[in-house]
């Protein structure tokens, strides 16, 4: 096996194993997420404790590994993601990198506190096709602060290629 392929097998893996602990999709109620810190609900979404979120099931990712500043989601573009162009909708990368920056952010936050994405930009470097396979979007972050918080995430592919890069700028707040 190259390592191509063992790379191509262990995401496959990763993957599989995550998809069978996930709860069915659906939102964590209010008391959910305020009675964990970040990584911890983070932690109980992966563990299927807590549902999965339903924009995972409508694109077609997952939730990857998850540690206190970094956060990582895979998925496998296909036709349903199709522009009329024929290539990978923008707003799949968005979503996708999106995904990861937000939940990078909120892995750091303490029980109790929120956010949400003020602003996000992202760059495309090259178009995502059904042939490409599995991608992922890792989300670093940059700073958090008490009111802000900067992330940064990139799209790579099995063999390191990368097709998107992305910062963002988070609202952090007390949750209601």
């Amino acid at each position: 096996m190259t390592d191509r392929n063992d790379v191509l097998l262990r995401w496959q893996t990763e993957e599989a194993t995550v998809r069978a602990r996930l709860a069915a999709p659906g939102v964590a109620s209010p008391q959910d997420v305020k009675a964990s810190s970040g990584i911890e609900f983070l932690q109980r979404i992966f563990k299927g404790e807590l549902p999965s979120p339903p924009i995972g099931e409508t694109l077609g990712f997952v939730p990857i590994a998850a540690e206190p500043g970094r956060v990582v989601f895979q998925g496998t573009p296909d036709k349903r993601h199709y522009n009329p162009l024929g290539g990978v909708h923008g707003g799949y990368f968005c979503t996708l990198l999106d995904s990861a920056l937000g939940c990078a952010v909120h892995s750091t936050l303490p029980k109790g506190i929120g956010y949400t994405t003020l602003e996000l930009k992202v760059n495309l470097i090259r178009s995502l096709n059904d042939q490409v396979g599995p991608v992922r979007a890792e989300g670093k972050t940059i700073h958090v602060g008490s009111r802000v918080g900067i992330a940064e995430a990139i799209i790579t592919d099995v063999d390191g290629k990368r097709y998107a890069h992305a910062t963002t700028t988070c609202l952090i707040f007390p949750l209601p």
